[in-house]
């Protein structure tokens, strides 16, 4: 709520007299505080004084105390499940798996959106896609939405982004982009200038097109919701290669700060902007396409483990604001859908959201259908997705690979070809580009998605509960279903294809 006046007043005095105090102890006096004293009481005067912060109705009094950098790696269209850490011993993820043996490391932390713009611009201003305004792909956020750089700046941070990009329009997100091609000399530059930082590594990798090399077809184990054919394993084997290069970005960044002795004070994070390319991942609401990892490592305040809270991309902007010594705006603008997980990551709750969102706007995706809007609730025990229009047929360019994607994904014809005589590949195809309205699952009992409940009397309540809350969800975002969804194209803008 804003602040009344009584209150501003009130608070504003608390913060004179605190300066007042700070002057006092830090002027000339008898015997001079020793430095000790001066870490633990002062207030920052100069460049780094005590100040108030005014954002919405966020009156916040920063107190001087070690400000951690923030580094944070996203690889793009990794599956969450693709790494050692998180249990496939077929893929070779050294750093990644490093890493995770100092992290704190989430099972159920999701992307608002399984495509690169809506969950880059999610994760960089704490509002889900249709709030923002960026909710189909190539789009961008409305102009009054502010991300991680208006937050931190004020705080004395260096906010950077290096790598790739994907939001829209740059005054809303004016972070200070590093030269591309992502280059460990630029990353280096960066963390070594004096002062807190915040810094993103979006990493190329593994999106398609894949590489070639340094994993057998034949040897790899496929997951159900895949059609075995030898062109399926040979873009899984191809997808594997490029997580191991994103895993070496990974190991880049974590040597940099080893390098530089920032690695105690740094609050470092991998993660994914969303799942990956394959059939039941990006481009729909199901776990594959949603559920990313998350690692949080800091030495010292963050004990090594496993989390099973919910948690999503959009808090991820006020975890940062809070560690930097703020608040996060507590009312428009912008009013922040995103709690923060600093009492997570230290230990002080086990719990964040009872439940989490998921927004899919298909249309204005390459080879996309004209309308196929999907949106989803997903708590600990169940996941329940609407498809708003499923009389449509889902297709992209998965379905429909433009030449020069064949060679990454061009395993559906395989897929289409064998659907003719084998009835389980016919399910799966079937079921990719023909929906039910309502689609319900376990998760527990059933993590792939793959038997949908529905239409189960015995669910019947829990589906009626949840449909209720991804209604009022909706209702809140200002998404109108379907025609939020013919809206897109007036949302979008000129981008790189994806």
């Amino acid at each position: 709520m804003p602040l009344d006046r009584r209150e501003f007043l009130t608070t504003v005095g608390t913060a004179a007299a605190a300066l007042a105090a700070a002057k006092l102890t830090l002027g000339q006096s008898t015997p001079p505080p020793t430095a000790a004293t001066k870490t633990n009481i002062r207030m920052t005067i100069a460049d780094n004084r005590a100040f108030l912060i005014n954002s919405g109705s966020v009156l916040c009094l920063r107190l001087e105390l070690p400000k951690p950098n923030i580094l944070m790696i996203i690889a793009d269209d990794h599956g969450y499940h693709d790494s050692g850490a998180y249990g496939n011993s077929e893929v070779r993820t050294p750093n990644i798996d490093r890493l995770a043996k100092q992290s704190l490391r989430f099972t159920n932390y999701f992307t608002p959106a399984p495509i690169c713009a809506p969950a880059r611009s999610s994760l960089y201003t704490g509002l889900y896609p249709v709030k923002n305004g960026a909710h189909p792909n190539h789009s961008q956020v409305y102009d009054q939405v502010q991300s991680l750089p208006h937050y931190l700046k004020p705080f004395g941070y260096r906010v950077g982004l290096a790598g790739k990009t994907h939001i829209a329009p740059p005054k809303n997100f004016p972070f200070e982009y590093l030269p591309l091609p992502l280059n460990e000399k630029a990353i280096a530059d960066f963390i070594a200038k004096p002062g807190p930082f915040c810094l993103i590594v979006a990493s190329p990798r593994p999106h398609t097109p894949w590489s070639r090399g340094g994993y057998d077809p034949a040897t790899l184990t496929l997951p159900p919701y895949l059609v075995d054919t030898p062109e399926t394993r040979q873009a899984l084997a191809d997808y594997y290669h490029d997580v191991t290069e994103f895993d070496k970005h990974i190991g880049m960044c974590l040597d940099l700060l080893d390098q530089n002795h920032l690695t105690d004070n740094t609050l470092t994070l991998t993660t994914s902007d969303h799942g990956v390319q394959f059939p039941h991942g990006k481009w729909t609401c199901y776990d594959l396409g949603l559920k990313v990892e998350l690692l949080a490592r800091w030495p010292g305040h963050i004990k090594p483990g496993v989390t099973n809270a919910l948690a999503s991309h959009v808090d991820f902007v006020p975890t940062a604001i809070e560690l930097a010594g703020g608040l996060p705006p507590a009312s428009p603008p912008p009013n922040l859908d995103g709690k923060s997980l600093l009492p997570l990551l230290l230990g002080k709750t086990d719990k964040i959201h009872d439940a989490v969102f998921g927004v899919e706007t298909t249309r204005g995706i390459i080879k996309g259908s004209d309308c196929y809007p999907v949106r989803s609730i997903r708590t600990l025990t169940h996941k329940y997705i609407w498809n708003l229009k499923p009389d449509a047929t889902f297709q992209n360019v998965v379905t429909a690979p433009r030449p020069s994607d064949v060679a990454s994904i061009g395993y559906w014809n395989s897929w289409v070809e064998k659907a003719k005589t084998d009835p389980d590949a016919k399910k799966i195809v079937d079921a990719y580009q023909h929906r039910p309205e309502e689609e319900l699952y376990d998760v527990f009992t059933d993590p792939d998605e793959l038997i949908n409940l529905a239409a189960d009397p015995k669910y019947a309540a829990i589906k009626a509960d949840l449909r209720k809350q991804l209604e009022a969800f909706m209702k809140d975002q200002g998404d109108k279903g379907i025609e939020t969804e013919m809206d897109a194209k007036n949302r979008q803008v000129a981008g790189p294809p994806e």
